[in-house]
C-alpha cells in the first residue's frame, strides 16, 4: 500500500503550517522548503481549506494557518480525507468483479489490515509529528 502524493503533500504542508509558531505560511515558502510545485501545493492548501484543516488570509499578512490546534487534528482524519479510497485489490471497490469472490477471503483480510492501519493514524495528532519543532528549522526560507 501507498499513500498518494496528495496525501504526502498534505501531512508535509499541515507540518510545515504547524511548526510556524504561529505565523502565517505562504504556498511559496512550503514550495520552496519542500522543493513541490507551488501549483500542486495550491491544490493541496485549497482542499485543506475547504475540508477546515487549514484557514487561509488574503492580503499583505495573508497566508495559511491551522484551522484548528495540532494537538486536535488526527492524522487518521487527515489521511481519510486526502485519500480517495482504500480499495487495495479490485475486489474491495463498488465496482470490482472477481471470479472467486464468493469463497475468497482475501477481502476480508485485506480489511481488517485496512482498518488496524488507520487505527494506528486515529492514535496520532499532528502535535505528535512535530513534537520537536526546532528540528524543522532546516525547512525555513531565508
Amino acid at each position: 500500500m501507498q499513500l498518494t502524493l496528495f496525501s504526502d503533500y498534505s501531512l508535509r504542508l499541515m507540518m510545515f503550517v504547524a511548526v510556524s509558531k504561529g505565523q502565517r505560511v505562504t504556498i511559496e515558502d512550503a514550495s520552496k522548503a519542500y522543493d513541490i510545485s507551488r501549483a500542486h501545493l495550491m491544490k493541496v492548501a485549497q482542499f485543506l481549506v475547504r475540508e477546515g484543516f487549514l484557514q487561509a488570509a488574503r492580503g499583505r499578512t495573508g497566508g495559511l494557518s491551522l484551522a484548528q490546534p495540532a494537538e486536535k487534528i488526527i492524522l487518521g482524519s487527515l489521511v481519510r480525507a486526502t485519500e480517495n479510497g482504500f480499495d487495495l485489490v479490485e475486489c474491495m471497490s463498488e465496482r470490482g468483479c472477481c471470479k472467486i469472490g464468493q469463497i475468497c477471503r482475501l477481502r476480508g483480510v485485506l480489511g481488517e489490515a485496512m482498518h488496524a492501519f488507520l487505527q494506528v493514524l486515529d492514535r496520532y495528532t499532528l502535535a505528535d509529528m512535530i513534537s520537536r519543532p526546532e528540528d524543522f528549522d532546516f525547512l525555513r526560507v531565508a
